[in-house]
């Protein structure tokens, strides 16, 4: 499954058509339960830190798509799981959702991430009683603590993540690579590096074909026609 991940996000990643990315599970009731532990009891400590290890990096390239990425999630979302929908953009979910980093109740911590993603989500006290308990919270509190950004009736996930991806779509494609940048990138900086950044990212789009379009489709009252020229 993770060499299936790697290979549709660098496939992602080359299709120049491709606007927004939705992550959904094929299996009822689990978004994505987290690692084999029965298959991690036959591994030896390096094979353990090798998997983890890729694992890691396959949530980074998953992070670093350009386009804005939605994690749909129905049923559980434990362990490296949460950490594959802390890597998405938005995470919408089901109430019956089951959301958690169980990992020191197993005597090791969350290794592909979600040490460093989620306390920059939800808070760093709130991220530490998360992980130092292990505590799984449902699709409700999950939206409350800031978690997901929207938690729905129970199956009816893919339905409100494909409303915000069609939304989305409309949307310039340099732009919302422009916007995204300027986001991921500011919150590490200081205030006036991240003010460059953004007048940077702003400088980028001034000259495009699609700025043109959708001042034209403004005047016209018509909905603009976008290219990402």
């Amino acid at each position: 499954m993770l060499r299936g991940l790697q290979n549709a996000f660098e496939a992602v990643k080359e299709d120049s058509s491709a606007n927004v990315l939705m992550i959904c599970s094929a299996v009822p009731r689990a978004f994505c339960a987290g690692a084999d532990l029965k298959e991690r009891k036959t591994m030896c400590p390096s094979e353990v830190q090798f998997f983890v290890n890729s694992l890691r990096l396959t949530f980074s390239s998953l992070e670093e798509l350009r386009i804005p990425t939605i994690a749909v999630i129905e049923g559980v979302a434990l362990g490296g799981g949460l950490e594959l929908a802390l890597s998405c953009d938005l995470r919408i979910c089901g109430d019956d959702a089951v959301l958690g980093l169980p990992e020191t109740g197993l005597a090791i911590i969350p290794g592909a991430g979600g040490t460093q993603r989620l306390p920059r989500l939800v808070g760093k006290s709130l991220a530490k009683e998360l992980i130092f308990t292990g505590r799984r919270v449902g699709g409700k509190d999950a939206k409350s603590m800031g978690l997901v950004n929207h938690s729905v009736a129970s199956g009816e996930a893919h339905l409100k993540a494909l409303e915000i991806a069609r939304d989305i779509n409309q949307k310039g494609p340099l732009a919302l690579k422009m916007a995204k940048r300027a986001i991921n990138n500011g919150l590490e900086l200081d205030m006036v590096s991240a003010l460059e950044l953004e007048e940077d990212c702003y400088e980028h789009l001034l000259n495009t074909k699609d700025r043109l379009e959708g001042l034209a489709a403004f005047a016209e009252k018509r909905k603009p026609k976008y290219t990402g020229q």
